[in-house]
């Protein structure tokens, strides 16, 4: 496994329940991951079972090429204490988080690119503080992937909706 897939489990949701997990391909090599990480890798996505709620193509790619490129030092967030703490934060509420990411999607209006980033955003702000605390290094380098993501969206978009969605949710949480 590779930091980079941990990644893409941990971003979106850490980054839609504490701070971003995305079905990204796996591109860059790195340090085999603890057991805990490995564990958030694979299940991950079924504890959070989203039905309506759609991540843009765009925004996986960008938050792959962030993931990508973490430093020695972001990687080192990824212990087995904090994916531990994650994987039953997430066991417990993944579900709820799922119906608001639904509900909020579904009552949000515009392109996808909007209703992501209302959705995403309101959910990350509602559920964020509830994290466990040994989870904050690894909302840290989430929120790092995300505003970086979002600012490059908010400039590259070729719709100007998407730029607009983009840019007011850079800031993260």
């Amino acid at each position: 496994m590779t930091l980079s897939r941990t990644v893409r489990s941990t971003v979106l949701t850490t980054a839609l329940v504490s701070a971003a997990a995305l079905a990204f391909p796996v591109s860059a090599q790195a340090a085999p991951l603890p057991p805990a990480c490995q564990e958030s890798l694979l299940t991950t996505l079924d504890k959070f079972p989203v039905v309506d709620f759609t991540v843009p193509d765009k925004v996986q790619s960008g938050m792959l090429n962030e993931a990508g490129s973490l430093s020695e030092a972001d990687q080192a967030a990824f212990t087995e204490k904090a994916c531990a703490a994650w994987n039953t934060w997430a066991d417990r509420n993944g579900k709820a988080v799922a119906t608001d990411l639904d509900t909020r999607y579904r009552n949000a209006a515009g392109p996808v690119c909007s209703k992501f980033s209302t959705s995403a955003i309101g959910t990350i702000k509602k559920y964020a503080p509830n994290v466990p605390a040994e989870t904050r290094e690894l909302e840290k380098v989430a929120k790092k992937i995300w505003q970086n993501a979002m600012q490059k969206l908010s400039v590259e978009a070729t719709n100007a909706d998407c730029r607009k969605a983009y840019n007011g949710v850079k800031a993260g949480w």
